[in-house]
């Protein structure tokens, strides 16, 4: 332990452990997603606690992942059965949403389901986010200590992962504020979660063991697109059971389409283009939605006022 003490006195240390923690929070934030929309319908007195339980669960769970189980996600099936279970979140949390009434339901009772919540979300989509959290960590033990590299690499992953609960909590506060406040978040929230569950069906090692290169090229294309558009397809039968659909909820729908239009027209014209080129049209097109969003909402307000 005394090799451990020292190397945590020196900057390559630290600076490693930055790193780590950068890596996670850029990779966290669908995760800050999920722990907004869970516990965006406890009572005001328990939200608290959801999203320091929800962080301390999805931290827990990326330190088990990385050290553990990093080669899982060359395992057969897994991604499907994974993202099956993140559409089965998705559609919940909209629903949830939409049906506004969780009356009769003990509170305890609504703080560990959406503990739960977070939890099989989090063990779907830290699958993924594992290699770039575990190749940073590799790398930054190598270069501070090379002869103890495995209990550097243990340490800064332990360490990074679980200074960053602060940071994730802060950005699920900051969503959930948002959330309730514009409910068209909440499917947009849901449509997000569908479409990593897209994605990471669609990268399945049965799949591509099966299917031709251009198949498997083109479910990478469609899955994420195909897995929001599901999500969002269910929460509309769901919810139109019950009642007419509403604006916000409406809204989501249409926007999702004009982005996912926008997108494969960006890459269709852009296709050698640089990474910063598609974010560039991504956040044109993103506000280009906020702002006809606004716009429909203040001429809803206004004709309600002299309705």
């Amino acid at each position: 332990m005394d090799f451990l003490v020292q190397d945590m006195m020196h900057a390559p240390f630290w600076i490693a452990a930055l790193q780590i923690i950068g890596v996670n929070v850029i990779l966290s934030g669908d995760n800050a997603v999920v722990i907004a929309l869970a516990c965006m319908t406890l009572p005001p007195r328990q939200r608290l606690w959801g999203m320091i339980l929800g962080a301390g669960v999805a931290v827990l769970l990326r330190i088990l992942f990385t050290l553990v189980v990093a080669q899982a996600m060359s395992y057969p099936f897994l991604k499907l059965v994974g993202g099956a279970l993140l559409f089965w979140v998705a559609i919940k949390l909209v629903i949830e949403d939409a049906d506004g009434d969780d009356k009769g339901i003990e509170a305890a009772e609504n703080l560990w389901r959406a503990v739960r919540i977070v939890a099989i979300a989090d063990i779907v989509m830290s699958l993924d986010n594992v290699i770039a959290i575990a190749a940073s960590a590799e790398i930054a033990a190598a270069a501070v200590d090379g002869q103890h590299a495995m209990a550097i690499k243990t340490t800064l992953i332990i360490f990074g992962l679980a200074t960053s609960i602060p940071l994730i909590i802060a950005g699920s506060a900051i969503l959930m504020a948002l959330l309730e406040r514009y409910r068209v978040l909440v499917w947009a929230g849901g449509a997000l979660l569908g479409w990593v569950a897209g994605d990471i069906m669609a990268t399945d090692p049965f799949l591509a063991g099966r299917l031709s290169p251009a198949t498997v090229e083109m479910l990478h294309t469609w899955g994420g697109p195909v897995g929001a558009l599901i999500v969002v397809g269910a929460g509309y039968l769901m919810v139109g059971r019950n009642r007419s659909l509403k604006f916000d909820e409406l809204f989501a729908g249409v926007a999702l389409v004009i982005w996912i239009i926008a997108d494969l027209v960006s890459a269709a014209f852009f296709s050698h283009g640089s990474a910063a080129t598609t974010w560039s049209v991504r956040g044109a097109v993103l506000v280009v939605l906020i702002a006809a969003y606004f716009a429909l909402r203040g001429n809803r307000a206004e004709a309600g006022k002299h309705a």
